[in-house]
């Protein structure tokens, strides 16, 4: 199972991701090893998760999200359709 997420980093900002195991990840993304815009942005909380099965199916999804702007990716993080 692969997790697609969006990060909430400490200056407000959203980071988007996939994984196969989200807490090894999300604690790479807080030590400063994640990434480096987590590194810069520094990663505060978890704001959204979603799974699919394949690797090729997360990063369609990955980039989907990665092109939506801000308030969609709020909307989505909130649960509404964008």
């Amino acid at each position: 199972m692969y997790f697609i997420y969006i990060i909430e980093c400490e200056d407000g900002s959203l980071y988007t991701g996939i994984t196969t195991d989200i807490d090894r990840r999300f604690a790479e993304h807080e030590s400063g090893k994640g990434s480096r815009y987590t590194a810069a942005h520094r990663a505060k909380k978890i704001l959204y998760l979603e799974g699919r099965q394949t690797r090729s199916e997360a990063l369609r999804r990955e980039a989907q999200i990665k092109k939506l702007r801000r308030a969609d990716k709020l909307q989505l993080i909130n649960g509404r359709n964008w």
